[in-house]
């Protein structure tokens, strides 16, 4: 199947995003796309500094040569974050109100506004968003033409995360990054020719993110064992059955090779599309993109500087797949379900474990809450590892067909130039391990790091991680430059 007919199947399973183009010199359908959702409307690209010289510009003047009531909001922010201030920006923006937009935005003593009271009446007067940039440019836009009541049209210019084609935006607020349900663009151009030329970090860091895929996928098939989160057949198949295909070639992604690219991009909006499919980022993403998230609210810089959605992933990613090579070797045929059942903790005692944890985390009471939503008794304990004990050789091939080996994703991620050591992103493989704990308390969503807990060898499998000859063993420690 060619990148078309993926490209067509896959929008029939997508049920917020109508029109997908993704080609070389493309941008100037711009125009052609928006009268064909949104003739009449007035239009405002939204850019960042830096993606208003890269793309913005051509697409303001493509809109208005063909006649659209067009506007722009360009963000001052060189290093722009997707920050509630930031929404509230483009809300303002969309309201017409670009002057407020931009003193909000410089704004020195900004307070969150309630994330409730930002939806807006219905009205024809707003503009439509037209989003011209990476993924915090178009994450914003989802969410604030959310709060407006209508939908908006995504120009990438990178191919850097999946969220572009996503359910949902992925933004700071009170402390905690969070995922604010809001619909995926109703059309998406993507032109290869700007996207295969944004910085190389971009592009690996992108790389990485569609591979977080990989383990994410083997997460999935434990939640659908357990019965939390069951697998639906459309969000898996349109992105899983082509994973291996369009990660195939790291060394043309580090060149910026136009087949390469299109291939990478394609993968990143196919795994959007997989969440729309699903209603949820759980095709996606889980305990990789958790250790990102832990380093986003922590305020984690390296060089002076946050680090790239797609590179923090590339660790977590990798350090899954190592996790999971532990995990694999483990006989659960001979699990003592007896004794599993009689030492799980009780509701009370595991909100207690998370109170102290989190006591001092800029978000206190996110593991007390997950904890709560994802805790389930000793009765269904005994039930999830009796299945677990009963299917353990099969279930233990498909896994293993599922997720990669660490080194092989390493590989992969030294061709890629995605990061291979979490000391390129300035993380210590001492800190590292002591994330586990809370990436494993700190969603509601069940990961294998819940199940080697239910089966006793949790300690076991953190710890071969970091031991002598494991993947990130601490006497190997790498320095931070």
């Amino acid at each position: 199947m060619n990148s078309k007919e993926r490209i067509a199947k896959a929008l029939e399973v997508s049920t917020d995003t109508k029109y997908f183009d993704l080609e070389q010199n493309c941008l100037h359908k711009a125009s052609e796309v928006f009268n064909k959702f949104f003739s009449g409307r007035k239009a405002l690209v939204v850019a960042s500094y830096e993606t208003w010289g890269i793309a913005g510009e051509k697409v303001y003047e493509c809109l208005k040569a063909a006649g659209i009531p067009t506007e722009k909001y360009v963000f001052d922010e060189t290093l722009l974050h997707a920050l509630w201030r930031d929404v509230e920006v483009a809300d303002k923006a969309l309201d017409g109100d670009l002057a407020g937009a931009k003193a909000l935005e410089e704004d020195p003593s900004y307070q969150e506004g309630d994330a409730q009271k930002a939806f807006r009446p219905a009205s024809n007067e707003y503009s439509i968003a037209v989003s011209v940039g990476s993924g915090v440019i178009n994450d914003l836009c989802k969410l604030s033409s959310h709060h407006h009541g209508q939908r908006y049209l995504s120009i990438p210019t990178a191919a850097s995360v999946d969220g572009f084609s996503s359910f949902g935006a992925s933004i700071s607020y009170h402390n905690a990054k969070q995922t604010f349900d809001c619909p995926a663009p109703i059309a998406l151009l993507a032109d290869v020719d700007i996207i295969k030329d944004a910085p190389k970090e971009m592009t690996s860091a992108g790389y990485a993110d569609l591979a977080a895929k990989i383990p994410a996928g083997a997460e999935w098939m434990i939640a659908d064992l357990v019965g939390t989160e069951p697998i639906i057949p459309s969000a898996w198949h349109v992105l899983q059955d082509y994973l291996n295909d369009l990660l195939s070639d790291p060394e043309g992604v580090a060149e910026g090779k136009p087949e390469a690219i299109s291939d990478l991009f394609e993968g990143l909006t196919l795994s959007g599309f997989a969440m729309q499919a699903a209603k949820s980022s759980r095709p996606a993403s889980c305990c990789d993109h958790l250790f990102s998230h832990i380093l986003d609210m922590t305020d984690h810089t390296y060089h002076g500087k946050p680090t790239s959605h797609g590179f923090q992933v590339a660790i977590g990613t990798l350090t899954m797949c190592a996790v999971f090579d532990k995990f694999l070797t483990y006989d659960f045929t001979k699990l003592n379900v007896d004794e599993c059942v009689a030492a799980w903790p009780t509701l009370e005692q595991e909100q207690e474990r998370a109170l102290k944890l989190f006591k001092d985390f800029p978000a206190p009471k996110l593991g007390y809450e997950s904890i709560a939503k994802k805790y389930t008794d000793a009765d269904s304990v005994r039930s999830e590892l009796t299945t677990l004990k009963a299917i353990w050789p099969e279930f233990r091939k498909k896994l293993r067909n599922q997720v990669y080996s660490f080194k092989k994703m390493q590989d992969l991620f030294k061709k890629a130039g995605a990061p291979y050591d979490p000391s390129m992103i300035g993380v210590t493989r001492h800190e590292l391990r002591d994330m586990f704990p809370f990436v494993q308390l700190m969603r509601w969503r069940f990961n294998v790091l819940d199940l080697a807990k239910r089966c006793m060898v949790y300690d076991d499998l953190v710890d071969s991680v970091f031991a002598q000859g494991g993947a990130w063993d601490l006497n190997e420690e790498l320095p931070i430059k």
